[in-house]
């Protein structure tokens, strides 16, 4: 016999208990809300987050922002030039921070992916290394790294660097986990070594997935190059932590302005490198 809407609403109307959630469920739930909108209403009161409060910021929010229009204009070379001097050393910083972390990462995601190391021991020591390099943010990386080698690129890049091994260590090794035992086997069974079935069994697999990942932390990396200028570590930053200072907001938004342009830029050209490369790829494996 098939169940209709309306023999359904007509039991519900019998026996509405029925179709509740057990007390136990619906105490549980009810508690996890409170606990939620508790914490929620502490957490606004702690931090002094009142509608006065807000409503003062953003009135002088509205005064900065009238100094930063109209935007400034560059009218001479020098001035222009070492603006774009700044945003090419912020994408040093992050190309070579994202390629060192990159070269570091890949032998340890070896490591830590259970198809490739089959002792736990050594596998999980390695995973814990991942955890404990993820656990410092970048720009608390950079303040050590400027203390260690001074002010400059230099600090940049090694933030970078060290805080992606973590990241890239991970993902990569998440990667591998993933793809197919067949390839693998299929090396195995024409006599290959386990270098070979490594290297002609999973990379082609994960190849598409690891520059994905490149790419697209390339991308952030960007953004984070800029933070890292502002406490001394070169790039972009810099100059629009300066400009700020001294209030120059004209200037301090058209830095702005080129940044977002620059952006936009590099994830349009890594959208069109994803497309070429990995969308190739992927077909290629469809036929």
């Amino acid at each position: 016999m098939s169940l209709t809407q309306s023999k359904i609403a007509a039991a519900r109307r019998r026996v509405p208990l029925a179709f509740q959630a057990p007390l136990s469920v619906r105490i549980r739930r009810y508690a996890l809300w409170a606990f939620f909108i508790g914490l929620f209403g502490w957490c606004l009161y702690d931090f002094n987050f009142s509608p006065a409060r807000i409503w003062e910021g953003l009135g002088r929010l509205g005064t900065v922002m009238s100094f930063m229009f109209p935007p400034h204009v560059w009218d001479n070379w020098s001035d222009f030039s070492e603006v774009l001097n700044g945003l090419g050393e912020t994408l040093a910083i992050a190309f070579l921070g994202t390629l060192l972390g990159a070269i570091f990462a890949l032998p340890l995601s070896l490591l830590g992916a259970k198809n490739i190391i089959r002792q736990s021991i050594l596998r999980l020591t390695v995973r814990r290394g991942y955890d404990i390099i993820r656990a410092f943010e970048t720009l608390v990386l950079a303040l050590i790294f400027i203390r260690a080698f001074g002010l400059g690129p230099l600090a940049g890049i090694l933030a970078i660097a060290v805080s992606e091994i973590g990241t890239f260590a991970k993902l990569f090794s998440e990667a591998i986990e993933n793809t197919s035992e067949k390839p693998v086997e299929g090396v195995k069974a024409s006599g290959g070594s386990r270098l070979q079935q490594i290297r002609f069994g999973i990379t082609p697999q994960v190849n598409p997935v690891i520059l994905s990942i490149l790419l697209y932390n390339f991308e952030s990396n960007v953004r984070s190059g800029t933070i890292l200028g502002i406490v001394g570590a070169g790039g972009i930053g810099f100059l629009l932590s300066d400009r700020i200072a001294a209030y120059r907001w004209d200037e301090a938004w058209s830095i702005i302005f080129l940044i977002i342009g620059m952006v936009y830029l590099i994830d349009w050209l890594s959208g069109l490198i994803r497309t070429r490369l990995i969308g190739g790829q992927e077909g290629r494996a469809l036929k």
